[in-house]
């Protein structure tokens, strides 16, 4: 696939840390400044408006599930996902990794895969940076125990 031959690996760190990645794509750079930077009890859930299509972000309250059994990848964006609230395991893996498609949603830049996944936990100020061709299945409960999480996707138009 030509996004796999391009493109970096997952980035799982902590926003203390954002001054480490001054190097990467522009955008990328400006959503991890924005999730730093931003006070998010002043922001209502919804898509924020940051620069158009080409980086927005997207905030939204849920609770964590038992399992994610469909990983997810995106072709046209890059996701930087932060939790405001809460703490949750994220599954991911290399694409090349996923043994079939399980759903396709182009129009919606959303492809659902089966396949083995790695657990990392976000919250507590750590994010991820997840490229074309990482497989990611975020909202799993830590512990197996549901909880309420409000998480900010910041999405990067790939360039």
């Amino acid at each position: 696939m030509e996004s796999e031959r391009k493109w970096r690996t997952v980035i799982y760190d902590t926003l203390d840390n954002i001054h480490l990645y001054a190097g990467l794509q522009p955008e990328v750079v400006q959503g991890l400044r924005y999730l730093a930077e931003t006070d998010f009890s002043q922001r209502p859930d919804g898509r924020q408006e940051l620069a158009g299509d080409d980086l927005f972000a997207n905030l939204m309250h849920y609770e964590t599930k038992a399992a994610n059994d469909t990983p997810e990848a995106h072709r046209e964006y890059i996701d930087i996902q932060y939790l405001v609230e809460g703490e949750e395991l994220v599954g991911v893996a290399p694409l090349s990794a996923m043994t079939g498609v399980a759903e396709a949603h182009p129009e919606r830049d959303l492809w659902l895969y089966h396949g083995p996944t790695q657990p990392l936990t976000i919250g507590k100020g750590r994010f991820l940076v997840l490229w074309p061709n990482d497989a990611h299945a975020p909202g799993i409960a830590v512990d197996g125990v549901p909880a309420h999480c409000r998480k900010c996707v910041v999405k990067v138009r790939v360039k």
